[in-house]
């Protein structure tokens, strides 16, 4: 049985506007699950219906196969972590961390037991009589996780709690996040709409788009194996690269080439002749200059990029653009002409209709 079970879980406000979907999922003890996707995707919402902060307008939650729809957010055992971290300023860190254990008149001894026991796994030890003001954004968000940590709960949730840290302390942040996890095993949920977070963290990502869950599955079968044009653009960064195109005689002319579907449809090309299809491919698949067992493309080069372990290079096709992701030793010039090879494995076909991956 699952820990948590959200079944056809669906958020409909006063006003009409379905906020959520048919939100199904399975999750286990001691995993870590990110929910993913754009602003406005219903992420946030179904977060805020798992910690009982929101009505669930139809479906059933069960935590340890018990119905907890009608249960507040302590009797189902949940210690969120905000965005805006949420301190109390006129507290020392010391009693931030001690005050849901406070709440719950636990005796001082056990309090400050387990506070110098959460501040040592944060790294906090040396800042428990600062007041928050006088603590840096990472520091003030490692005070709320050890609020959270502290108390005695099953599940801890997580809203974008690194969006307001530079990119540096986001970095930080991530590594330490995942390592408490690892130490304590806590059953987390933590909403993001940065992928790169989802990718590093997560035992298993929730994607969503306008309140439907597009995808559920590992890091590594979101990016190898999407189901749909948005979730294969939505992971990976830079993105993916599309080309709409139309089949006509088993190819699709990009970028001034006529490529042969074969490899990639079989069986499946009679019945894609003149519909549209979405050849996508990922910036960093491609090879510069000529392959085998390759699609081979000319362009132009508009743009580059200089990151200093790659290089993005902006070009164009013909009317197409895209982006390809290459060697900084091998950064073409811009204006300049080149030949890039996509290889057959690396290529995508999505339906041109429905958009979802061909097979």
């Amino acid at each position: 049985m699952a820990y948590l079970t959200l079944k056809n879980i669906n958020k409909i406000y006063p006003n009409g506007y379905h906020a959520v979907h048919n939100f199904n999922l399975d999750m286990e003890k001691g995993e870590f699950i990110v929910f993913v996707g754009p602003s406005g995707c219903g992420k946030s919402t179904t977060l805020r219906m798992i910690a009982g902060l929101e009505d669930i307008s139809n479906g059933e939650f069960l935590i340890n196969g018990k119905r907890a729809n009608e249960q507040g957010p302590r009797e189902r055992g949940v210690a969120m972590v905000f965005q805006s971290y949420a301190l109390y300023p006129q507290m020392s860190v010391y009693d931030n961390i001690a005050f849901g254990l406070e709440l719950q008149g636990a005796d001082d001894d056990y309090i400050d037991e387990k506070v110098r026991n959460t501040a040592r796994i944060l790294g906090l030890t040396d800042y428990l009589d600062r007041l928050p003001r006088a603590l840096s954004g990472g520091q003030r968000q490692r005070v709320a996780i050890g609020r959270a940590l502290i108390r005695k709960v099953g599940i801890f949730l997580m809203d974008e709690p690194l969006s307001n840290l530079d990119a540096k302390q986001r970095v930080t942040m991530r590594s330490e996040i995942t390592q408490i996890h690892r130490e304590t095993g806590a059953t987390t949920i933590y909403v993001t709409h940065d992928q790169t977070e989802a990718m590093t963290m997560a035992d298993r990502i929730v994607c969503m788009k306008d309140g439907y869950v597009q995808q559920v599955g590992t890091p590594r079968e979101l990016y190898f194996d999407p189901v749909n044009v948005f979730v294969a653009g939505f992971i990976g960064e830079p993105p993916m690269n599309f080309v709409r195109a139309t089949v006509k005689g088993g190819k699709v002319k990009i970028g001034g080439k006529d490529l042969d579907l074969t490899p990639k449809l079989g069986k499946k090309l009679g019945s894609y002749e003149g519909k549209e299809i979405v050849f996508g491919f990922r910036p960093e698949s491609i090879k510069l200059g000529e392959q085998k067992e390759a699609y081979v493309m000319d362009a132009d080069v508009e743009l580059t990029e200089m990151l200093g372990d790659n290089t993005n290079v902006y070009i164009k096709m013909q009317e197409q653009n895209a982006i390809l992701k290459v060697d900084p030793h091998d950064t073409p010039e811009v204006d300049s002409k080149i030949v890039f090879s996509i290889p057959y494995e690396s290529v995508y076909l999505f339906d041109g209709e429905t958009e979802m991956v061909i097979k």
